[in-house]
């Protein structure tokens, strides 16, 4: 059945000889942050994601909200979504606020291990910093201006590989998923201490049964638990050699 409401959304049909307005942008980055005419805003997109942030750093993600915000930032709840129209834009302000974190180099040195190894520990310091990040960038994915310096930081970085553009950014996907999913083990592995243990019992003993003859081959030759750091490090020299081979890219 089609919708009684109109293009605009309203429930009142459209009268005939009005033309319809054109709908608002989804993507807040379309959405101007002011238009200019009347009196300066008292809050900024800057400011509104410094709140956000704090509070999801202290509390949580779930802890965020419009009323929370709001509240931290002196407003009504009500006046906030004329600065950020939902919540779905908040957390992409927040998103993109944190990856403006990064301090990006004017030009690539040229040595393409070298500078994808720095990016990659700029960013585990981020997440680190951020615990709620992690899961934000691999939920909902966002491109805003901060974003989009990065995106081209890295294109440039990768250029000298020799890979298409198409293949670069297939790598920037890659490179960026390890680390945030590096980064949420890590949560993982401090909240559930316990658990780990436990599950490396299990392992153990399925090892010990003869059953898996790969895996106790594994754990006879893992040794100790490595240090979180030379895991990343050593990990991450498979995943960039994984970028930077030849492949075919049709």
């Amino acid at each position: 059945m089609p919708s009684s409401k109109s293009p605009t959304g309203s429930d009142r049909p459209q009268q005939p000889g009005r033309p319809t307005p054109p709908e608002a942008p989804e993507l807040i980055w379309l959405r101007p942050e002011r238009t200019g005419r009347g009196p300066r805003p008292a809050h900024s997109r800057d400011s509104i994601a410094a709140v956000a942030i704090a509070i999801a750093d202290t509390e949580g993600l779930d802890a965020v909200s419009m009323r929370r915000v709001a509240a931290a930032l002196g407003a009504g709840t009500m006046s906030l979504y004329n600065y950020v129209p939902k919540k779905e834009h908040l957390l992409d302000l927040m998103l993109d606020a944190a990856t403006g974190e990064y301090h990006l180099p004017p030009e690539p040195t040229g040595d393409v291990r070298a500078d994808l190894t720095a990016l990659a520990h700029q960013q585990l310091a981020i997440l680190r910093r951020h615990p709620w990040l992690p899961a934000l960038v691999l939920a909902r994915p966002s491109i805003g201006p901060n974003a989009l310096r990065y995106t081209d930081h890295f294109l440039a970085v990768t250029a000298p590989s020799g890979l298409g553009g198409g293949a670069r950014m297939e790598a920037m996907a890659l490179f960026n998923g390890f680390i945030c999913q590096f980064a949420q083990y890590e949560q993982t592995a401090a909240a559930g201490a316990k658990w780990q243990a436990e599950l490396v019992g299990y392992l153990g003993q399925a090892a010990a049964s003869g059953e898996f003859p790969h895996l106790a081959q594994a754990f006879a030759t893992a040794g100790p638990p490595a240090d979180p750091d030379q895991a990343f490090d050593r990990t991450l020299g498979r995943v960039v050699a994984a970028i930077l081979a030849p492949a075919d890219e049709t």
